[in-house]
Formats: C-alpha cells, sequence, structure tokens
C-alpha cells in the first residue's frame, strides 16, 4: 500500500473553508473522481485522510497537503491530479501528486508572506525598534507568554504594488508551533494595525534542516 501526498493550493474564498469542511470537501472530490483510494475498516467505512500542518481559517496557502493510501501497484499520478483538479472547488488546485516521502513530524517550520496596505508601513517599521514584543500563546495546557523579537527580529518590508510585504518563518513543530496571528494581534494592539487588513499567505513547510518538507 502506498501513501499518497496530494499538494495544493488553497486561495481567495477557499481561504474560508475550515478544516472540518475541508474534510467534507476532500472526501466527496476523491469520491466523485473514481480514483483507487483505500477506505478504512468497519461498520462506517471512509476515505483515510490525514491533512499535515492544518491551516488556520482566513490564511491563504500555496503548500498545503493531505496523504491518502492507495492499493495500486503503479498510480499514475498526473491522471491524478487531472482527476482531482477537473472538480475540485473555487480557490483549490492541486499542483502536484506524489509518494509521501516524510513523516509530518519532520515539519519545523512554516513559512509567510504577510501583506498591509501601502499606508501601513510607516507603523510596521516601528516593530524593528522595539526591544521586545510580548504576546500570549494559548494552547490546551494553558497560556504561555513568549517573545515575538526571538523569532522576528525585524520586519524587512519590500512594496508590492499597493501593499507593502514582508516574510516569516516560524517554529511549526509538534513542541512549539506559532502562528503568523499572533504578530498581526500584536502589531494591532502596539500600532493599531486592524490584524483584518492583513493577508497572510503561507508558502513553505520546512524540515529542522530548512530543507524543503516533501
Amino acid at each position: 500500500m502506498i501513501t499518497v501526498r496530494i499538494w495544493f493550493e488553497k486561495r481567495n474564498e477557499a481561504s474560508y473553508i475550515s478544516l472540518l469542511d475541508l474534510q467534507r470537501v476532500m472526501q466527496r472530490v476523491l469520491k466523485r473522481s473514481g480514483l483507487p483510494v483505500w477506505h478504512t475498516l468497519g461498520f462506517n467505512p471512509h476515505i483515510y485522510m490525514t491533512f499535515t500542518c492544518p491551516l488556520s481559517l482566513g490564511q491563504e496557502s500555496l503548500c498545503e497537503s493531505v496523504d491518502v493510501k492507495t492499493e495500486a501497484e503503479a498510480p499514475d499520478f498526473a491522471a491524478w491530479q487531472a482527476a482531482l483538479n477537473a472538480i475540485m472547488p473555487a480557490g483549490i488546485r492541486v499542483w502536484r501528486v506524489e509518494p509521501a516521502k516524510d513523516k509530518a513530524s519532520a515539519i519545523a517550520y512554516a513559512c509567510y508572506t504577510v501583506s498591509y496596505p501601502a499606508e501601513a508601513a510607516e507603523k510596521l517599521a516601528g516593530y524593528n525598534a522595539l526591544d521586545a514584543a510580548p504576546a500570549e500563546k494559548k494552547g490546551k495546557k494553558g497560556t504561555k507568554q513568549i517573545d515575538l523579537k526571538a523569532y522576528v527580529p525585524a520586519l524587512a518590508l519590500r512594496q508590492e504594488g499597493e501593499r507593502v510585504a514582508f516574510d516569516l518563518c516560524l517554529p511549526a513543530a509538534q513542541g512549539l508551533n506559532l502562528n503568523p496571528s499572533l504578530l498581526t494581534g500584536f502589531l494591532e494592539a502596539r500600532f493599531g494595525l486592524p490584524a483584518d487588513g492583513a493577508a497572510i499567505l503561507r508558502t513553505a513547510l520546512l524540515k529542522a534542516d530548512k530543507t524543503a518538507f516533501q
């Protein structure tokens, strides 16, 4: 049995599809595609699926993936990609289908591009002058105090049309997973920049050695 990793983009209106709804979307798409995916056993069999590092609601991504299994001996992955894209909803596009190489536990970092309206540039630059940027990270084990400056020392701003953008690479491991919304929330509280004015796009998932997760 082969574990197949389906890579896809999640853009525009699809960014507001929750993980639970995305699971339903993928179940329906895989069933309609007729692809030879493996189903779980038992009274209520369903397609085995595992999503890698699920994305927060409202954030876009170029590098989402879902793992399925197949008992096919020699899958035609190009045919899989075409079959899935033919029936995907708007905003979701499969760009690669391949055998899974790395385990999800290998993910150590997630990289993002964050952008604001151009007039936010001066306030964003104010972050670079700060000595500390305290934030509260809420989790299942309670609230943890962190200093964002330890992970984002400065914002390297660049102009992109009518917006100003910067890149982030944040921990995304099982032991520590930082969401870019921590930073946008801090910028709103400290500089009055509305967090809902920030566009967040995940661009890559990396392993501990900073090579691409595959």
